[in-house]
């Protein structure tokens, strides 16, 4: 859930706002003077967002993750329980 909190709304309420972020996954929009200013998630969200990130830059694999999509798609991919025997994993 994301929630708009204001600069001066979030001095107070500081704990209770991490606390929210820690174990509910909340995230917050600072604003200031009716602004955006900042956002204040967990560090498990952001180090995903990062990730995301990193991954949609790489071109090569995006083309590979996109290829592989329309693989599927098209009926070309294996079931797990195939890959599995293929991988010789029980």
């Amino acid at each position: 859930m994301v929630s708009f909190i204001t600069v001066r709304e979030l001095r107070p309420e500081l704990s209770s706002v991490i606390r929210n972020i820690h174990e509910k996954f909340d995230r917050y929009v600072v604003t200031r003077h009716g602004k955006p200013e900042i956002v204040m998630m967990s560090m498990e969200d952001y180090e995903s967002i990062l990730e995301t990130l990193e991954i949609e830059s790489d071109r090569e694999l995006m083309k590979k993750l996109k290829k592989a999509q329309g693989d599927i798609r098209k009926g070309k991919g294996v079931s797990l329980e195939q890959l599995n025997k293929e991988l010789k994993v029980v």
